[in-house]
């Protein structure tokens, strides 16, 4: 007997009509799936008055990791310092470069005046372990250290990310909190992927079944970067939701759908940060499945989901003084 599941949202279960779905992932599918176009960041920027950087910078190893800077154009009189979206990318963490889902926080850009630098980290299976968070951190430590160069308030650095990299947002926040540097202003962690057990009722409610994101390819995916761990040599930092301690976190926002595997870990996030005494905005859209919003923009759910980040975002950003807005 199949396990019973939430309902999709009427307009996204007809957009999804016609979306293929698979319930697994495999060596040669993400092999082909790599071989897809990466999202036309030019395309996104055209209309927009934004200038863009691209900047290497070393991993601890020596490898080099890319970042892209999208900057609101300015002219005349010299603009105020900017808050930053340090914008982590989804896709497993198997897949996926800087440019995905990037339409999202070029939101922010234009909303709020917002510096975007959006990082490359490299993937798994061909990079593992804490490497991926890793690479983060030293993108988000070139970032900080070039702030003035950049035009951004280093009291107002957002980490944010999607799926893959909205577990990768919380990993890095909390080896910040953990190694003291850098401030982060907040957290925006979009149906992150936070938990390496894939036990909970909801990754058995999306398991058996084809979908966007399954239990199956959730396995798969934590497989690339942990190989045979799942006891206590998995780093809190890579597999977020074992965190003993979620005190002393910045203002996170978390959100997710009702029907997608990642629900209950992601509510149980939200959950442990009030308990720790942190504050945490959580949002479960009813009908919501895995990356609902990024996928179909247009529906009516997807706006209002954005647009309540985004209202959040800016709550935030009016508490600090200025919403940086060009």
């Amino acid at each position: 007997m199949s396990a019973a599941r939430p309902a999709l949202d009427p307009e996204l279960s007809e957009l999804l009509a016609d979306m293929p779905l698979m319930s697994q992932l495999t060596p040669e599918l993400l092999a082909r799936l790599r071989l897809l176009p990466s999202t036309p960041v030019d395309d996104l920027l055209a209309h927009r008055r934004a200038v863009r950087r691209e900047i290497t910078v070393p991993a601890e190893d020596g490898a080099e990791i890319r970042l892209s800077v999208l900057s609101p154009a300015h002219t005349g009189h010299a603009a105020a310092p900017a808050p930053c979206v340090y914008w982590i990318h989804g896709g497993g963490m198997v897949m996926g470069d800087r440019f995905s889902q990037i339409d999202i926080p070029l939101e922010w850009l234009d909303e709020f005046g917002a510096v975007v630098v959006s990082v490359d980290y490299r993937l798994a299976p061909e990079a593992n372990g804490t490497t991926l968070v890793d690479d983060c951190y030293q993108g988000l430590l070139w970032t900080v250290g070039h702030a003035a160069e950049l035009g951004i308030d280093p009291a107002r650095i957002i980490v944010a990310g999607a799926s893959a990299g909205g577990g990768l947002a919380a990993g890095l926040t909390l080896l910040a909190r953990d190694l003291g540097t850098p401030p982060i202003a907040a957290q925006v962690l979009i149906c992150p992927m936070l938990d390496h057990r894939n036990t909970t009722v909801s990754s058995r409610q999306f398991t058996g079944t084809p979908g966007i994101w399954t239990g199956e390819m959730n396995a798969f995916g934590w497989h690339a970067v942990l190989g045979d761990r799942t006891g206590d040599d998995v780093p809190a930092h890579v597999s977020p939701a074992l965190a003993d301690d979620l005190s002393g976190l910045p203002a996170t926002y978390i959100d997710t759908g009702s029907a997608e595997v990642f629900r209950d870990e992601d509510t149980d996030y939200a959950g442990r940060i009030w308990a720790a005494g942190g504050q945490a905005e959580l949002h479960v859209w009813a009908g919501g499945f895995h990356g609902f919003d990024a996928l179909y923009p247009q529906a009516r759910i997807s706006a209002t989901a954005r647009r309540t980040r985004t209202d959040w975002l800016a709550r935030l950003l009016s508490a600090s003084g200025t919403d940086g807005a060009a």
